[in-house]
């Protein structure tokens, strides 16, 4: 899923981008207050992370101004405060999560996934087609009851289109949520959609990973 990291400090924005794109997350930075506030206003993003220590506009100011327009997207606050206080004015805010620095990484992926699996109605905790199951919490994908072992890439390419089931989906929204960009060869969509079908399809005689010729790919929602 998409996720926006406005972090000022380089390294560790870039440290996370790298980290998250591991797990299967998209992956847009900014480095400032008012870059991440239009990027928030005008991105899909399924999820933001926001320091609150930033240039020119501070991630409270943020927060506030997105739930103001009702933009309800998840944020998750990154702090070097660590007092109640502090805590308290940004889920006052509107902040949906708090985690403070030096953090647990591995604590910050579990706090998205819970961020991204709240939304009961929006977010199912494991999405469906017939009898192909993912489970995000988990990594975990199912056939038939069967385990399927995916790479990270394969899994966050299942995903989106769980989510977008029985939709028809172009390479070019493809790569903007699974490989997060555009200019990427939209070549490497086809391939994978090839090696995802040799694994979720092939094997059980199913067809639900459809090609749309000249619109892009489809999972159908009985599972094929």
């Amino acid at each position: 899923m998409r996720v926006l990291v406005v972090e000022d400090e380089r390294r560790m924005a870039a440290a996370l981008q790298r980290g998250l794109q591991a797990e299967g997350f998209a992956v847009d930075l900014a480095h400032d207050g008012e870059e991440g506030l239009h990027a928030a206003r005008h991105g899909d993003y399924d999820v933001v992370v926001l320091d609150i220590m930033l240039p020119r506009l501070s991630g409270y100011n943020v927060c506030k101004r997105l739930r103001a327009e009702e933009n309800w997207v998840p944020i998750l606050m990154l702090s070097a405060k660590d007092g109640e206080y502090d805590m308290a004015d940004g889920l006052d805010l509107g902040a949906d999560d708090y985690l403070t620095k030096p953090f647990s990484y591995v604590v910050l992926v579990a706090r998205l996934r819970a961020l991204l699996r709240r939304d009961a109605g929006r977010r199912p905790a494991v999405l469906a087609a017939g009898d192909l199951s993912l489970d995000p919490a988990r990594r975990r994908v199912t056939r038939e009851e069967s385990p399927i072992e995916l790479t990270p890439r394969e899994f966050a390419l299942l995903e989106y289109l769980l989510r977008r089931r029985d939709e028809v989906v172009s390479k070019s929204e493809i790569l903007e949520h699974v490989w997060d960009t555009y200019d990427t060869d939209p070549n490497v969509v086809e391939v994978y959609v090839g090696y995802l079908r040799r694994k979720i399809d092939v094997p059980f005689g199913r067809n639900a990973l459809q090609t749309v010729r000249g619109a892009g790919y489809r999972l159908a929602g009985d599972g094929g």
